[in-house]
């Protein structure tokens, strides 16, 4: 399983060894259900308007395959905007998950339809 850290005060990000930082309570595990691989995951507060760096970087979130994003413990924020995109060039955006209280996201593609199913 990929772990990836997401920096939420710049969203600079930076995969980090699990002893060097506590875990953030926005932490969650993204599952692709998609039928398709992802190669790229941006999570940005929904309040910016920028996306900042793709969290997977070299990775790809293959179909069947999940990853937890961890934030810092010091990280504020509750609000979070998801956008993938596909290794076909094809994009989906998700906004306003409170990660604060979600856990697991999990991405479907129906009929050219994304859609989100989250605990």
């Amino acid at each position: 399983m990929l772990k990836i850290a997401v920096f939420a005060a710049a969203l600079a990000v930076a995969a980090v060894p699990a002893a060097a930082t506590a875990q953030g309570r926005q932490d969650f595990q993204l599952r692709n259900a998609t039928g398709y691989d992802i190669a790229e995951v941006y999570v940005a507060p929904t309040s910016s308007d920028n996306w900042e760096e793709d969290v997977m970087g070299e990775d790809t979130l293959d179909n069947g395959q999940r990853v937890t994003i961890h934030f810092p413990v010091k990280a504020k924020q509750c609000l979070y905007d998801i956008k993938v995109v596909w290794t076909d060039g094809d994009e989906a955006e998700w906004h306003k998950f409170d990660l604060c209280t979600v856990s697991r996201i999990t991405l479907y593609w129906n009929n050219g339809e994304a859609s989100a199913d989250y605990e």
